[in-house]
């Protein structure tokens, strides 16, 4: 007999199996020894490098290394694969993608590029199809609410992307892959430094011809049987030069042209021209040994053209200045201040929707370090001259048991203001609509003794004025709207348990994530959409001298397509598996197949996911 955890629906027992045989089973040969690695530094969680033991915040790294290995061509695909992430796409790689964190929507989350913020105003969240992987050095996320430091949107957490840094001699790379669907992909970069000057440029050419998007049940209207392949174009660089002992400045761009064919019926070639562009100049600099600080102007460009059946264009252009100042006090202790400006530009063919935002903020962090005590406090305001003032700010607390074990608690709020579309789209967009506000606990417990790793996480996120999105005949609000309605309701409460593990032994090393969750409109009580309550993963890798190769295993439980829980997503698990091997100095040959058994199953309604795919390739230099 299974009994029902509260908020959540019945545990079967192969479930409550995997998350004991995936993760407790680690606690039992792992010591109490000192962290190996202690220099490794995180940036993101408090918006300075942080030694990564010290960090607060429930977060993971995706180092360049997994990256090599992984052998993935897709972000969305990598992502897919970390705990707390979902994932759902209409249709194959370069199709429209969302990205899922502990619950929250992809419009509730924050993606920067080397500190520059990405992402559309119109349907909000980050357009994931047009970041190409190749042009990533190292990826950091950080879990929970984040608006104290970031501003709107971090509900759920921050993604952040980091392009290569040049270090050294000059280190070229060349890469080149085919693969199913007559996939190809070719890289080039160099990278290094010489007296001051760091340099670090990369290009990439990416091609598929896919597959159909949609299948014969998305309808007439939608369901066109002819391929929906992709191609992207992309390229990265960054520049600085340390003019003096801490004393830099700096420039980075990435650029990125997607052309990704859909479905809108048959008849039509339907295309997404889709532009990602990010270019920012910074200074870091000493003013004082207990005094740094970080001056950025940035700009990124969102564009998506629709070519075929409904031509459309939206253009979103970003724009910020951001000022922070360290003061470091008794050493170890950190005084945060910033200030930040951000200007939201629409042009699009609907022209109900062009306009834009400004946003202003001010911002206080303190992060302590006192013997085995760890604490940090943040708080936030941001004034908008559309929605108005808002105030957020978080408190964190951990105490050290061990050198290898921390135990930490957080409260934090957050707020999400609402899309372009969601305000002023004609038959749709309610000008009514007011921001969500958030408000997350979260306890966790982390082990890591340089060997063997362990996080347990309990959070509980409520969510209130929760914009949603209703059809024509379903809307509440007085008003004509034949395309549907956003409007607020009460409140969703997003909770669950994260649990994450890996161990090396020898020249093995194990590892697995179990997310339990209950993401929940609370005012409906239904589960929210394309949001599973059971997912996670399980991988072995082995490594020997020249040989790498692993397995995994990505599964998750049903979903809902629909806000009244009708619709349903059958639960899947795919099994990929991953090869490399140093054939030489500086070459490696390289090949992954994902969906081993070809299983069949969808991410969204009656669109295609990739079936039993193989990809191979080789490479010269480092990633």
């Amino acid at each position: 007999m299974t009994h029902a955890v509260p908020g959540f629906a019945p545990l079967r027992p192969h479930a409550i199996a995997l998350a004991v045989c995936s993760v407790f089973s680690v606690a039992a040969f792992a010591q109490a020894t000192q962290n190996k690695n202690p220099d490794a530094v995180l940036v993101t969680a408090t918006r300075t490098p942080q030694i990564a033991q010290d960090v607060l915040a429930d977060n993971i790294t995706i180092s360049s290394e997994e990256i090599a290995k992984a052998g993935q061509m897709s972000i969305v695909d990598l992502l897919q694969r970390k705990r707390g992430i979902e994932i759902a796409r209409s249709g194959g790689p370069g199709t429209n993608a969302s990205v899922f964190i502990r619950g929250t929507d992809n419009k509730q989350s924050i993606v920067l590029v080397d500190g520059v913020r990405i992402g559309t105003s119109t349907t909000g969240g980050a357009t994931w199809s047009a970041i190409p992987l190749s042009q990533v050095d190292h990826i950091e996320i950080v879990y929970g609410p984040l608006s104290s430091l970031y501003g709107a949107d971090a509900v759920g957490g921050v993604v952040q992307i980091f392009t290569k840094k040049g270090e050294g001699a000059p280190s070229p790379i060349v890469s080149t892959s085919i693969g199913s669907y007559a996939s190809r992909n070719l890289e080039a970069g160099v990278s290094g430094s010489s007296g001051g000057f760091h340099y670090a440029l990369r290009a990439s050419h990416e091609q598929s011809d896919g597959f159909s998007a949609t299948k014969p049940g998305a309808g007439p209207f939608l369901y066109n049987p002819d391929k929906d392949g992709y191609k992207n174009d992309g390229g990265s660089g960054r520049f600085s030069f340390e003019y003096a002992k801490d004393q830099e400045v700096g420039f980075t761009f990435l650029n990125s042209h997607l052309d990704a064919q859909f479905d809108s019926g048959p008849g039509f070639d339907d295309r997404n021209l889709q532009k990602l562009e990010t270019y920012a100049l910074y200074a870091r600099n000493r003013f004082a040994p207990n005094w740094t600080s970080d001056f950025q102007v940035s700009q990124s460009k969102d564009v998506s053209d629709s070519v075929g059946s409904f031509p459309s264009s939206f253009n979103t252009r970003r724009t910020g200045i951001s000022w922070q100042n360290n003061f470091f006090v008794r050493n170890s202790d950190v005084l945060q201040v910033l200030v930040e400006q951000q200007k939201e530009k629409v042009d699009t063919t609907t022209t109900a929707l062009n306009g834009m935002r400004t946003t202003n903020a001010v911002g206080v962090a303190y992060q302590m370090k006192v013997s085995r005590h760890l604490g940090s406090v943040s708080v936030r305001n941001d004034n908008n001259d559309q929605f108005g003032s808002h105030t957020t700010g978080n408190v964190g607390y951990g105490y050290r048991v061990t050198n290898a074990l921390r135990v930490n608690a957080s409260v934090g709020t957050s707020f999400r203001a609402p899309t372009f579309n969601e305000l002023y789209y004609p038959g749709f967009g309610v000008p009514s609509d007011k921001p969500e506000r958030g408000r997350n606990a979260e306890a966790g417990v982390y082990y890591d003794d340089g060997n063997s790793e362990l996080s347990a996480v309990v959070y509980r996120n409520r969510i209130t004025d929760l914009l949603v999105t209703a059809k024509s005949q379903e809307c509440p609000i007085p008003g004509n709207y034949p395309f549907g309605c956003a409007y607020n309701v009460d409140e969703a409460v997003l909770r669950g348990i994260s649990l994450g593990a890996k161990t090396k032994v020898r020249d093995f090393t194990v590892r697995g994530s179990l997310d339990l969750q209950d993401p929940r409109d609370a005012t409906t009580d239904r589960v929210l959409v394309r949001r599973a309550q059971i997912h996670g993963t399980v991988g072995a890798d082995y490594a020997a001298g020249p040989y790498v190769a692993g397995a995994e295993i990505v599964f998750s439980d049903k979903r809902y397509d629909d806000l009244a829980n009708r619709n349903t997503l059958g639960g899947y698990g795919i099994i990929n598996l991953y090869a490399s091997y140093a054939v030489a100095p500086n070459w490696t040959v390289f090949g992954r197949w994902d969906n081993l058994l070809d299983k069949n199953y969808e991410l969204a309604r009656n669109y295609n996911t990739p079936g039993s795919s193989l990809f191979v390739g080789v490479r010269y230099g480092m990633r």
